[in-house]
């Protein structure tokens, strides 16, 4: 009998542990919104108009939409520049690109600045706090060259990833090269190995992009299943050129660009099932957005080295222009949140947000602290997300628009959106002027392409507007950039 009951309770023993352990795989060993994970999807050259849930009637993105569907869309969501370098520096720090120091919206492969190593990254924040961090896709804040000594801070490990797989640049450019983080590494510095270069030539590796990070995200997650972690992946597509793999050319009633966005949007469906299948879905946070506007200055464009670029280009529709500008087009990005069990599905915020304010709400979300030594620009947006739970609040949306010089070219308060110069790569005012002296002024949520000046009617808010911008073009000239002290 004894020995029966001794054997009875190693039984019981034994089925215990391994519940603990099925519960520890599957993810479940911290509580629901302990740290919850983290996952960002940041395309490249993406417009508002170029998914489905956003009216296109000819790409099929239904993973983004069923995203949506389970979270909440922001309809008003913006990024703080209209090109890559500047934008993903926002993402990452919160922080206005005129605080960088880089001088530009974006930076070539032989720059040499980069992403300041005093910055403090979305990926050092939640490091901290316990989390396994890595990035796949393009980086665009920094390469190891001649002119900044090949130095080992130009690169992603250096700012709190713990890997990499991805381009150092753009695909496009001549030397573009694709990295992976590999300890026994050497090229191009120590910790890395070098994969291809000279991108723009290798349709085939350019085409293998999206699968490959899709690959190694998902192996990271499975991977680090049972700790908090840190997903960033920022896909090289849409940007031109533009490249789908053989799996899904010609699938898509849009052509080539459609090719390459159902591509994108099976990614989505293979991180989710990832995700679901380690028992994840409920504490994780999916973000998805872009970096800035479609690359319209080639809309017209027949012959170019990206080849018939005409009819590769997105939408940026309902609003103005696309990548490159301070109209709308430039800066109005998809934004969706996506967290079952925690934001409630079929949400919509119409309230304006900016990528600023994803980095102050991860960290409240994680218990990460918050830098005290530098202006963080971006708002804590919890209660947007979870309104049930978090009741303060959001203070209102003051955001500038920063240009190629990576100053400020427009600021919105509430609806009103004020212009004090025009910049567009296609070289088109639509028929204005704006200056300090004579801005132009629309209410966006009315006006949504920015068509009617509304600064003749209004002149006391434009005198307010103008000196909340004075103002912060003061304070960021005092505080400087880390790069000043050099």
């Amino acid at each position: 009998m004894n020995k029966n009951i001794t054997r009875r309770n190693f039984m019981q023993l034994a089925a215990a542990s391994a519940a603990a352990s099925l519960i520890s795989s599957a993810g479940h060993a911290r509580e629901i919104g302990d740290r919850p994970n983290i996952v960002i999807f940041f395309l490249d050259d993406s417009g508002y108009g170029d998914f489905a849930h956003n009216g296109n009637p000819t790409i099929r993105t239904p993973n983004i939409s069923k995203l949506m569907r389970d979270g909440v869309n922001f309809t008003q969501f913006h990024v703080t520049s209209p090109a890559c370098s500047a934008s993903r520096y926002s993402l990452l720090t919160g922080r206005y690109p005129g605080r960088s120091g880089l001088g530009s919206w974006v930076i070539g492969p032989n720059s040499k600045r980069h992403i300041h190593p005093k910055e403090i990254t979305l990926a050092e924040g939640l490091r901290k706090r316990g989390y396994k961090t890595g990035i796949f896709g393009k980086w665009h804040l920094g390469s190891p060259n001649k002119n900044n000594g090949k130095s080992a801070e130009t690169l992603p490990l250096a700012h709190g990833f713990d890997e990499w797989i991805g381009t150092n640049v753009s695909h496009d450019y001549g030397n573009a090269m694709l990295l992976k983080s590999d300890p026994s590494g050497t090229d191009p510095i120590k910790g890395y190995s070098l994969l291809a270069k000279n991108l723009p030539s290798n349709h085939k590796m350019c085409a293998s992009l999206t699968g490959r990070y899709t690959e190694a995200a998902t192996a990271f997650i499975k991977k680090n299943k049972s700790n908090p972690f840190f997903a960033y992946i920022p896909i090289n597509m849409p940007h031109l050129g533009i490249h789908a793999s053989e799996k899904f050319l010609g699938k898509s009633r849009r052509g080539l660009l459609g090719d390459v966005m159902e591509e994108i949007d099976d990614s989505v469906r293979q991180v989710r099932k990832t995700l679901e299948a380690h028992g994840l879905t409920k504490n994780t946070l999916i973000i998805f957005s872009s970096d800035n506007g479609p690359w319209i200055r080639f809309r017209n464009t027949a012959r170019s080295k990206y080849g018939e670029a005409r009819l590769h280009v997105g939408y940026a529709t309902p609003f103005r222009d696309g990548k490159g500008s301070t109209w709308d087009g430039g800066h109005r990005v998809p934004g969706i949140f996506c967290w079952p069990g925690a934001i409630a599905p079929n949400s919509v915020e119409q309230s304006p947000v900016s990528t600023l304010d994803i980095l102050p709400t991860l960290f409240a979300l994680a218990g990460a602290e918050i830098p005290k030594d530098r202006s963080i620009d971006g708002r804590d947006i919890r209660p947007y997300l979870m309104p049930a739970k978090y009741k303060k609040k959001v203070p209102g949306f003051e955001f500038y628009y920063s240009a190629s010089d990576n100053k400020p070219s427009a600021v919105r308060i509430g609806p009103w959106k004020l212009h004090i110069r025009i910049s567009s790569q296609t070289g088109n005012n639509y028929g204005f002027k704006a200056s300090r002296e004579t801005p132009l002024l629309f209410q966006v949520e009315h006006d949504l392409g920015e068509r009617i000046d509304r600064a003749g009617e209004q002149k006391d808010l434009v005198a307010k507007m103008m000196k909340k911008l004075n103002t912060f073009e003061t304070q960021v000239e005092k505080e400087g950039a880390f790069w000043d002290a050099e």
